[in-house]
């Protein structure tokens, strides 16, 4: 759905949108390098939209990322750095996409196999950016699908929750299309309600609580997924599960991905390139 403008005037026009996003990259001035790269059209894009299409916020916004990217290389993280981490499959992303065809990210809190902020942050920051790599072209959101099984409250301390907040939103807006928690236990409520404040309104309305039981939440499961390839533990009729040697093979190809994707990136000059498409899905309809 087009952004409202204030005063209820009607979304911008495609020409509106052009003009602000011209202005924000003449703001940014020269870029090179990586930088340059990962300040595409819809790089730019999605920070307008994060910010409702405010210049200031936005190039605030930005210039944090490009700050931080710069000193956490993220496109540099190799499997090797993270495989520990990984060995649970606490995250990973799945073998089959949502009907959109959108990466999908598995998250199981409850395999949660370190107690390193440092190390798990890097994990999820390395998983991120598996599957942005892993879009297609026509897309430049996922999905994440999350498993209680095994969760208690002991398992995401609140500083790890309000830290994987920050990086999510604030260095990587508009990547998420929607989340689903699949099944949680009651006592979660409790907790999301101590971490929502953390969630901007935008992402607040993309999170669903999805149970096996409600018939509603069956058919939303249907809608956004084909359930033959779907994961038996997600209502699904799949039986495949994470196996870690299978996903740690599979990683190592797609880290020399990664580092093909970003060579291949046209660099960031006001004349159109682009990651992905600058289209602004917003995916399934999932309210």
């Amino acid at each position: 759905m087009p952004l409202k403008k204030k005063g209820n005037k009607g979304p911008l026009s495609p020409e509106e949108e052009a003009a602000k996003l011209k202005e924000l990259r003449d703001s940014l001035g020269p870029l090179s390098g990586l930088t340059a790269l990962f300040c595409t059209d819809a790089c730019l894009h999605r920070y307008l939209r994060a910010n409702n299409w405010s210049h200031k916020k936005s190039r605030k916004m930005l210039k944090e990322t490009m700050k931080w990217r710069a000193l956490y290389r993220p496109e540099e993280i190799k499997w090797e750095a993270i495989g520990k981490e990984a060995e649970t499959g606490k995250i990973y992303r799945a073998d089959f996409c949502d009907r959109e065809g959108r990466s999908v990210l598995i998250m199981r809190p409850g395999a949660q196999n370190t107690n390193q902020l440092e190390g798990q942050i890097k994990y999820l920051v390395y998983c991120m950016e598996n599957a942005i790599v892993n879009l297609p072209p026509d897309q430049e959101q996922m999905v994440w699908l999350v498993d209680f099984e095994g969760w208690n409250l002991s398992m995401i301390p609140v500083m790890t929750a309000r830290e994987t907040a920050n990086v999510l939103q604030n260095h990587y807006p508009e990547r998420l299309a929607y989340a689903i928690l699949y099944n949680p236990p009651k006592f979660f409520e409790g907790f999301f309600n101590i971490v929502k404040p953390f969630l901007d309104p935008k992402t607040q309305k993309k999170v669903k609580f999805v149970y096996p039981n409600e018939e509603e939440s069956v058919r939303l499961m249907e809608t956004c997924f084909d359930t033959d390839k779907l994961e038996s533990v997600f209502g699904g009729k799949s039986a495949s599960r994470f196996d870690k040697d299978e996903y740690a093979n599979k990683m190592r190809e797609d880290d020399l991905k990664t580092a093909s994707f970003w060579q291949s990136l046209p660099a960031a000059n006001g004349t159109g390139g682009t990651i992905h498409a600058e289209a602004c899905s917003n995916g399934v309809a999932v309210t």
